[in-house]
């Protein structure tokens, strides 16, 4: 397992995977072992499976299967009806710090869910206390090097739950 120590509190994992079903099975078994609300920073190029983890994080969460998760490039905000609410948020199109108060995301910030942000990386550095930050990065056409780093002790204990986990479903570590 390849775990490696930031802080006292800051952990990081980096896994490959090798197909949009692989992103998806991670964000799935982040889904299951979530048992709290938490917020999620997702960054990546475009097509780097930002969506795809947010799928399979709903799958974990329980949502219904009626439910298609889709990035809400347009809507801003789609929420989905879980074991924990899912708020999936896309701030693609955002262009000024005004959006974000615009769109509501400093009140999901509390909410009682998971709030799951694509295109984190135009928050502000200090927008979130505690997170767990996914960043994707596009190795080959279906080959993703995902790195998450936990900032607070309940991320980092999940991280170490996903580390052993993830030995299970065959992704790589490393």
């Amino acid at each position: 397992m390849k775990l490696k120590r930031l802080s006292a509190i800051n952990t990081q994992i980096e896994v490959k995977t090798r197909s949009a079903g692989e992103t998806r099975e991670l964000g799935r078994e982040i889904g299951v072992i979530l048992k709290q609300p938490l917020s999620i920073a997702l960054a990546g190029d475009l097509g780097s499976g930002k969506t795809v983890f947010v799928q399979g994080l709903a799958k974990g969460l329980e949502v219904p299967d009626d439910y298609y998760i889709t990035s809400p490039t347009f809507t801003l905000i789609n929420e989905y009806p879980g074991r924990l609410p899912l708020f999936h948020v896309d701030l693609y199109r955002l262009e000024t710090v005004r959006d974000l108060e615009d769109i509501g995301l400093e009140e999901l910030r509390y909410d009682q869910g998971v709030l799951a942000i694509e295109w984190a990386d135009k928050l502000v550095h200090d927008y979130f206390h505690t997170y767990l930050s996914v960043q994707l990065y596009i190795s080959d056409e279906n080959s993703r090097r995902i790195r998450i780093i936990a900032y607070g002790q309940t991320e980092t204990d999940l991280i170490k739950a996903l580390g052993m986990r993830i030995q299970n479903i065959g992704i790589t570590q490393g």
